[in-house]
C-alpha cells in the first residue's frame, strides 16, 4: 500500500510543478484536468505526509528510549511514543479507506423522488416533511434545490415529488437515502391518540451527463398538458407541462414546475436520461458477485431503512443500528451525524471485503 502511495506522491509533485508553469494556462482544458487530479489526490497525499511525519517522530523517540534517559523523561517519551503509535495506525486505516475505488457518481448532482406509501394522508404529510428535511439539508450545505414535479394533496401533503439538488458531492452524501422511510406518530385527526405507522419511499438518482446515456428521442412520446396543483394551486392556463414516455423501458417522466414548456422539456429529458442511467447502473450492480455487495447498499427501494418515531423523539437507521434522540433537529436538516456514520460503515465493509480478497 505504502509503495502505491509513494508513487502517487511523485505524481502529485509532478502535477504541482506543471501547475506552476504559466504556459499551462494557455490550454484551459489541460489546466482544468490537472487541477481536478490535484484535488482528488490531495486527501491521500495529506494523510500520507502526516503518516510519514509520525513514523519519523516515532523512530526518533524509539532511539531516545533506547538511550540513558532519566525516569521522568523516559515516562514522557514513552507516553508520546504510545500516542504516535495510535496516530500511525489511524493514518494507515485512513489511507486504506482513501485508496478504495471511488463511486464514479459521487461528485454528481442528484435527483430525489419522494412518494407517499401506506398510510393515506398521514403518509402524504410525512412525504412533505421529508422534502422539507432534504431542502433544509441542501440549504445548510449551500446547495441548490429545485422542484421538477409535485403532486400535492388538499391538506398540504405530497403524494409525490421530484426535485434536483445541485452541489459538489451531493450524490456522495445523499445516495444512502434510497429506500422506505417509516413514520410513527399520532395524527392530528386521531381523537383516540393512537400511534399510526405510515411509509414513504425515497429514490436518489445521480444526474446523468449527456455523454453517459444515449437517448434517442424517436423512442420518446412527448405530451403536453396544463400544469395543476391541489385546490387549484399553480394552475397554468397554457399547456406548459410536459410528459415524456420512453417506449423501450416504459419510463414516464412529468415536469410541470416551470412556466416555460421549453424549460419543462429540458428538465424532463434530464430526469429521463438519469432514470435510464440508473437502470444501466443496477444491471451492472446485479452482475457483481454477492460477496462484493456492501452491507449498507444504495439501491433497494423496498428496503426499510429508517424509522422516525415522534412519541419517543427518535430517528433510527436500521442498516447501522443507530438511534439519535433529536428527531426535530434531524427533520430540520441536521442529518450529518447519521450520514457520516452510514458512510463510515460502508467504507468499513468495503475495506473488509477488499482485504478478504
Amino acid at each position: 500500500m505504502l509503495d502505491k502511495v509513494a508513487l502517487l506522491e511523485e505524481k502529485y509533485e509532478d502535477i504541482e510543478k506543471q501547475l506552476s508553469s504559466p504556459e499551462l494556462y494557455n490550454d484551459p482544458a489541460a489546466a482544468a484536468k490537472l487541477l481536478k487530479e490535484q484535488k482528488e489526490l490531495s486527501p491521500i497525499i495529506g494523510a500520507y505526509r502526516e503518516y510519514t511525519k509520525a513514523v519519523r517522530e516515532s523512530e526518533d523517540l524509539k532511539e531516545m528510549l533506547g538511550g540513558g534517559l532519566d525516569a521522568e523523561l523516559r515516562e514522557l517519551a514513552q507516553q508520546e511514543f504510545d500516542e504516535l503509535k495510535e496516530k500511525i495506525e489511524d493514518y494507515e486505516y485512513k489511507l486504506k479507506v482513501l485508496l478504495l475505488p471511488g463511486d464514479v457518481n459521487d461528485d454528481k448532482n442528484v435527483i430525489i423522488e419522494i412518494r407517499a406509501g401506506a398510510g393515506g394522508e398521514e403518509a402524504a404529510l410525512f412525504a412533505n416533511s421529508l422534502y422539507r428535511m432534504y431542502s433544509m439539508y441542501a440549504e445548510n450545505r449551500r446547495w441548490k434545490a429545485d422542484i421538477v414535479n409535485i403532486n400535492e394533496t388538499e391538506l398540504g401533503g405530497i403524494k409525490e415529488i421530484s426535485f434536483i439538488i445541485e452541489g459538489e458531492g451531493a450524490y456522495s452524501r445523499l445516495k444512502f437515502e434510497s429506500g422506505v422511510h417509516r413514520v410513527q406518530r399520532v395524527p392530528d385527526t386521531e381523537s383516540s391518540g393512537r400511534i399510526h405507522t405510515s411509509t414513504v419511499t425515497v429514490a436518489v438518482l445521480p444526474e446523468a451527463e449527456d455523454v453517459e446515456v444515449e437517448l434517442n428521442m424517436a423512442d420518446v412520446d412527448v405530451d403536453t398538458f396544463r400544469a395543476s396543483g391541489a385546490g387549484g394551486q399553480h394552475v397554468n392556463k397554457t399547456e406548459s407541462a410536459i410528459r415524456l414516455t420512453h417506449r423501450p423501458t416504459g419510463i414516464v417522466v412529468e415536469c410541470q414546475d416551470e412556466r416555460s414548456q421549453h424549460k419543462n422539456r429540458e428538465r424532463a429529458i434530464k430526469i429521463l436520461r438519469s432514470k435510464i442511467y440508473e437502470i444501466e447502473m443496477q444491471k451492472q450492480k446485479s452482475e457483481i458477485d454477492a460477496q462484493r455487495k456492501t452491507q449498507v447498499g444504495t439501491g433497494d427501494r423496498s428496503e426499510r431503512i429508517r424509522t422516525y418515531n415522534f412519541p419517543q423523539g427518535r430517528v433510527t437507521d436500521h442498516r447501522i443500528s443507530m438511534t439519535l434522540y433529536k428527531l426535530e433537529q434531524f427533520l430540520n436538516g441536521d442529518m450529518d451525524e447519521m450520514i457520516d456514520a452510514i458512510i463510515t460503515a460502508d467504507q468499513a465493509e468495503k475495506l473488509r471485503i477488499n482485504e478478504a480478497g
